[in-house]
């Protein structure tokens, strides 16, 4: 794909195996029918002189010429695909439909997804493939041993035209997500089997990151996609402004991340100048995690009357000319309306992660203005189900790096006795998180760690009993991906008081964010209360004793938090800082291997480190 110096990509073929002779066919076909236009034009032209001139025999003409038929248009999007080619296995993996917290469908699959898209396209001639970030980063052993090539792979063979970044595709800073987008051999590992990564095909567009003290967008900051009869939509992508919240800090501190809607307003003008009519919005940003829209309808007691969180502001700022909105981030598929600036109905969705689902969006675009018909506008949620059929294609590139993989992904670390549920729990504290946090207890008790603390977002799946109860080395890296460093620290009592309330204050206050603690540390919520006084402070215990605020713990967290992710600024604050030399990876693996035998499997840590009296 070629970009001009505005920025705009040109024209791409919408099947999802794009090859040169189709690409080479299609721009004969388009300038063909661009030639026949002219010459029509010329002949109306020359009638319409004639007819001026008074020439012998002329008849009257219409000077109106007829409207021209609306073109549908389909567009299937997903998001949070996170490199998972492969069913996410356990209850990270179901979709659930209806207000039920059982049951439900696993999901995923990028060699199902893409038979099932395929059906989806049948006879729709003008159909485009979108996404709105985290595509890539926390990804499973598959993708992620080999810096995430194969799942861009993987969305090429898909038919992706056009992604927005994620905060995770900043996991390893911008310079590897210009690689990503631009192809290149990795700096430190070099080539992955199978010869010079040539980088993505598809457009990555992030239209309010910038380099420190510049203007300009890191990457493009829009896409315009040419259907094949001649019409253009054009495609803005933006992240939450508040990615560095979410991202290593370390990791992004040579790029600046922009308030979504004034960026959007600048570049929706810019593609109106261009004559670019029909505009789709891709943000990653989405209504709260775990919230209502994904468990009914979102406009039940009026339009988006469910949705919330930051994308409902987003949209309903988003300037007018802006057609539709697909959104990612929080993991929850929704399929909303919302009012626009101008008063109108405009579609928001977002489809579940990890591959479980699909939004399959459809409208008319206008035969004259070229925009969007919004009253055509419809918007369907289609779930992955794990047993689908597969794509022979797609599944002969999935194992082709899986072959690649083996030797390393295969390796027994350790047994468990049951399911540990991580990200697939309905519970505050989850068997796995607490596994973990124990686990980076028992690593760190050389910087005399005493107890550990984990966000939940870095556990990135559950641990699966199958079989015997082997786990390999790819189960383990599964749920911690990202290969952080642990950190020990120092906090005084009140600072470890602090740490706690903020799970539920200052940036967490809105959507309560649950540390995962180990073994040492017991305390107690009301959720019946609100904010930060939902800490019993009188019940937090450390081994058994209650906190005293001038006295001193030695506290391990990952990376992430100990540069105050999450909202948790008062890691910051700790002294006394040793470690980085082990991951939080490390530190399962080792565990597992220390505490696990074939005949005396490790069992789920038990409940109750924190009691919750109320809510």
């Amino acid at each position: 794909m070629t970009q001009s110096a505005s920025g705009v990509s040109s024209a791409r073929t919408t099947s999802p195996a794009a090859s040169s002779k189709h690409n080479a066919l299609k721009r004969t076909a388009l300038k063909h029918t661009a030639l026949k236009r002219t010459a029509l034009a010329c002949a109306v032209g020359a009638v319409t002189a004639g007819l001026a001139l008074g020439a012998p025999g002329a008849t009257a003409v219409s000077s109106a010429s007829a409207p021209r038929p609306d073109v549908p248009v389909q567009l299937l999007a997903l998001n949070d695909l996170h490199g998972n080619l492969d069913p996410v296995e356990g209850p990270a993996g179901r979709v659930q439909r209806g207000e039920s917290k059982e049951g439900g469908v696993q999901a995923g699959g990028l060699a199902q997804m893409a038979g099932l898209v395929g059906k989806a396209r049948r006879g729709q001639a003008n159909s485009l493939t979108v996404a709105a970030g985290d595509m890539i980063g926390g990804s499973p052993l598959l993708s992620a041993l080999f810096h995430d090539e194969p799942t861009v792979q993987a969305l090429e063979r898909l038919g992706l035209d056009v992604s927005s970044v994620g905060n995770h595709e900043f996991d390893e800073g911008p310079v590897e997500l210009e690689r990503m987008a631009g192809g290149g051999c990795h700096p430190e590992d070099g080539c992955a089997p199978g010869g010079k990564y040539d980088g993505a095909d598809f457009s990555y567009l992030a239209a309010n990151v910038t380099r420190a003290g510049s203007s300009e967008p890191l990457l493009k900051p829009y896409a315009i996609e040419t259907l094949p009869g001649g019409q253009r939509v054009g495609f803005i992508g933006v992240v939450t402004k508040d990615a560095p919240q979410a991202v290593n800090a370390s990791q992004v501190r040579d790029v600046e991340f922009h308030e979504e809607v004034p960026v959007v307003e600048r570049y929706s003008k810019e593609l109106a100048r261009l004559g670019v009519a029909a505009q789709v919005l891709l943000v990653h940003e989405g209504e709260a995690a775990n919230g209502v829209a994904g468990r009914g309808d979102c406009d039940d007691g009026g339009p988006g009357a469910r949705l919330r969180g930051r994308i409902k502001e987003i949209a309903e700022r988003t300037p007018s000319a802006v057609d539709v909105i697909v959104s990612g981030h929080s993991h929850d598929s929704y399929e909303c309306t919302v009012t626009d600036p101008s008063g109108a109905p405009r579609s928001v969705t977002q489809a579940d992660s990890f591959g479980r689902s699909f939004t399959d969006l459809r409208f008319r675009m206008d035969g004259d203005s070229g925009d969007v018909v919004r009253a055509s506008v419809t918007a369907r949620n289609r779930v992955v189900p794990a047993d689908s059929a597969e794509q022979p294609g797609m599944r002969k590139l999935i194992e082709t790096w899986r072959a690649r993989s083996a030797k390393v992904a295969d390796r027994t670390v350790g047994h468990i006795s049951a399911d540990m549920p991580g990200r697939g729990s309905k519970e505050k504290e989850t068997p796995l998180g607490s596994l973990l946090a124990d686990a980076q207890t028992e690593a760190t008790l050389g910087e005399r760690a005493e107890l550990a603390l984990l966000n939940p977002g870095g556990m990135r799946a559950d641990l699966v009993h199958k079989g015997e109860g082997a786990v390999t080395f790819a189960d383990a890296f599964r749920t911690q991906p990202f290969g952080t460093p642990l950190v020990t620290m120092t906090l005084t009592g009140d600072q470890l008081l602090t740490v706690l309330r903020e799970q539920f204050s200052g940036a967490n206050a809105q959507e309560p964010r649950f540390l995962q603690l180990s073994s040492a540390l017991k305390y107690s919520v009301d959720m019946g209360r609100s904010g930060a006084a939902r800490l019993l402070t009188e019940t937090v215990q450390v081994k058994g004793e209650p906190v005293r605020p001038t006295g001193k713990y030695r506290v391990t967290v990952n990376d992430f938090l100990a540069n105050g992710g999450n909202g948790f600024g008062t890691f910051t604050k700790g002294t006394e800082r040793d470690g980085g030399s082990v991951t939080d990876l490390d530190a399962l693996v080792h565990y597992l291997e220390n505490n696990s035998a074939p005949d005396a499997p490790l069992d789920p840590p038990a409940p109750g480190r924190i009691t919750f009296l109320a809510g």
